[in-house]
């Protein structure tokens, strides 16, 4: 009778610790789901700049040049990259639009121009979704944390090597960013 107590005691321990892992996988890939839509609409801004950087060729080419420097450096955000990875771009990104919009207050005719004023719209558009999984990540994040560092599941969260998260960062820069008013 006591051997039947405890093995059905290792019995609910075992799938105790199977379902906690399986939680904790299940929240990592959340996790670098979000991370990986951050990565997908960071690039649809990229590109979007990039054609935004081909419209300010003929208005100013050293701007041009310096701007496809920026572009060059680019990389890509996917499921496995780090919260300071993302935060990396993301400040890339802001400086790249700074600088266009330099060149388009210095030059009215290219502000005005119908493809530089669609092209900014979608760069609004998208940085508005970057925005967003931003916050799906970070709450991704915090959901996975939670289990990660409570316990008991820390336990079977430690076990298994599970480790917290980095959020991402709020950019300073962006509060002060100006609108992109066109």
């Amino acid at each position: 009778m006591t051997l039947l107590v405890i093995l059905g005691l290792l019995a609910l321990l075992v799938l105790w610790v199977i379902s906690v892992q399986r939680k904790l996988v299940s929240q990592d890939e959340l996790c670098s789901n979000s991370m990986s839509q951050i990565g997908v609409q960071q690039q649809s801004r990229w590109d979007a700049i990039s054609a935004l950087v081909d419209l300010t060729r003929s208005y100013n080419e050293h701007e041009y040049k310096t701007l496809r420097d920026v572009i060059a450096m680019r990389k890509d955000i996917n499921g496995k990259s780090s919260a300071s990875e993302a935060d990396a771009q993301e400040q890339a990104l802001t400086g790249a639009i700074r600088q266009i919009q330099v060149v388009a207050e210095n030059y009215p005719e290219l502000k005005a121009n119908e493809s530089y004023i669609k092209t900014m719209d979608s760069v609004n558009l998208y940085e508005n979704q970057v925005r967003t999984s931003r916050m799906v990540y970070n709450d991704s994040v915090t959901k996975y944390n939670r289990i990660v560092r409570q316990f008991p599941d820390s336990v079977v969260a430690g076990m298994f090597h599970f480790e917290t998260k980095e959020y991402l960062k709020e950019v300073a820069e962006k509060a002060d960013m100006p609108k992109i008013n066109i």
